[in-house]
């Protein structure tokens, strides 16, 4: 009798907590209605390959990918890169803190250059820019994630067009057309500025004090320093030229990136200037409040940063808002601090959440679900960032549960060169850890376009070149012979 009760009680607890877990849609005739019969092959050959890695790999890479939408310039960039830039600019290390700092003749720092022939100070290097060289037992994954940025950030400067061209050219061998890059255009002015006014909590008369102030004059200077960079880029690309890289297909706009960790003077004075110049320049389709979401000021203050961009919004109404929100967990912060996504979405105003890891425990977390479904609000999901800083993945990771829900989602890199990732691995992590369909996969693909922030006429081409690219793509999979018995082969070039 007793074992018969444990196993009933068994049954019902397996019953039970599988039931709260979205599940897999089982095959049926109709799954794939509509579909031609390239894409019926596609798929065919997309399941049959999806348990072989290196032929999933190859799928996936080949693949048409869209956009990436969330992903911080800096962040993009290899450490090799930083490490050739800091030599060929005289910067010196500081060995101690594997960083990169202004040479000073009265130090014994060594030249960046002596990287180059010491392999030591080389993987030194790597491993401190990048999560190459993360060791759980010594350190978090997110703090050593977050530090990189201070270790690196000498060998940026002046080096804007160099990161754009590798992030480009990338790109487009992972198949890409378009990207939407957070970076900072005005180099950290505006914050300067709205240090030098000071804080006033009178929104009204602190945006009148700045733009009085000079912060139109930094926008403008923005706008034309994005002109220079942009001319080196295709300067570098050869864009125009029998000879152009392919990274010249792949148009880029920019998110204007405001440091939420700064005091709030300097963080207003910054969305000021991102609204300002998104409303300007067409290169600039919209802001993103960046820097650990968790650490002290953006947790403080949060919900200021929110009445901010509230106030801005009524003034800058066509200005897109995508926001750095719910990612965090238990372990990071209390619990009455699980809340930015609501209020990312209903105080401030974002069209699209990055990360939302936390969704499950904000507060009614079915109901957001189904807000964010009704509000098509779409989220960037970076799985390999996820798991690296956050530790969080597999089921896990809240991807299952907005799939569930029907909330649009997208899958992006974050900060590629700094996870060592790329949006093709992105791909095949999603592919591997939750088993999608390629109607599923495909209709990621087509989100990241529908919900970036070009303006209508540009997404309207840039959606036509992507199902022109599928079409094509498709079209390399031949139809099964009887011979074959149902299985699928690709066609060989």
């Amino acid at each position: 009798m007793c074992v018969k009760q444990f196993c009933r009680c068994v049954v019902l607890l397996v019953l039970t907590s599988t039931a709260a877990w979205p599940q897999k849609s089982q095959p049926h005739a109709n799954r794939d209605a509509g579909a031609t019969a390239a894409e019926r092959r596609t798929a065919a050959y997309f399941d049959s390959v999806r348990n072989q890695p290196s032929l999933l790999l190859d799928f996936l890479q080949r693949m048409p990918k869209g956009a990436d939408l969330h992903n911080h310039l800096s962040g993009a960039i290899y450490a090799e890169s930083f490490i050739r830039w800091a030599a060929q600019d005289g910067l010196c290390v500081d060995t101690s803190t594997s960083t990169f700092l202004a040479c000073d003749r009265a130090s014994d720092k060594p030249l960046a250059s002596s990287a180059l022939t010491n392999p030591d100070l080389y993987t030194q290097l790597l491993e401190a820019f990048s999560m190459r060289g993360w060791f759980p037992a010594r350190e978090s994954g997110h703090d050593h994630f977050f530090a990189t940025f201070g270790k690196f950030g000498a060998a940026t400067n002046g080096h804007t067009a160099d990161m754009l061209v590798e992030v480009r050219e990338r790109a487009a061998r992972e198949n890409l057309q378009y990207l939407e890059l957070m970076f900072n255009p005005d180099n950290g002015q505006a914050a300067s500025l709205g240090k030098r006014i000071g804080w006033n909590s009178d929104l009204v008369e602190m945006r009148e004090a700045l733009l009085a102030g000079g912060l139109q004059q930094i926008v403008a200077q923005a706008g034309r320093s994005l002109d220079q960079i942009e001319a080196q880029e295709k300067e570098k690309m050869q864009c125009g030229q029998p000879q152009a890289d392919a990274g010249c297909n792949v148009q880029a706009r920019y998110l204007y990136q405001v440091a939420r960790g700064l005091p709030k003077e300097m963080v207003f004075a910054q969305i000021l200037a991102g609204f300002e110049m998104a409303s300007k320049d067409p290169r600039v389709v919209g802001l993103n409040l960046v820097m650990a979401e968790d650490w002290y000021v953006p947790v403080h203050d949060f919900k200021l940063h929110m009445q901010m961009l509230d106030y801005l919004h009524r003034l800058y109404p066509k200005v897109h808002i995508t926001l750095h929100a719910g990612e965090l967990t238990p372990l990071l912060v209390p619990p009455e601090d699980l809340f930015h996504i609501r209020w990312s979405i209903d105080v401030g105003h974002a069209e699209r959440i990055g990360h939302g890891i936390d969704v499950m425990q904000e507060q009614n977390p079915i109901a957001l679900l189904k807000e964010m479904a009704a509000k098509k609000i779409l989220v960037e999901i970076c799985l390999t960032s996820n798991d690296v800083i956050l530790g969080v993945s597999g089921a896990r990771h809240p991807l299952p549960m907005y799939l569930k829900f029907d909330v649009p989602v997208a899958l992006a890199t974050d900060d590629a060169g700094v996870s060592r990732s790329s949006i093709t691995q992105e791909y095949e992590r999603a592919v591997e850890t939750y088993q999608l369909s390629y109607p599923e996969v495909k209709k990621m693909v087509r989100a990241s376009l529908e919900y970036s922030f070009l303006p209508p006429s540009e997404k309207s081409a840039e959606e036509k070149q992507l199902e022109a690219s599928f079409t094509r793509f498709e079209g390399g999979f031949a139809a099964p012979t009887k011979a074959e018995k149902g299985s699928v082969r690709r066609k060989q070039p």
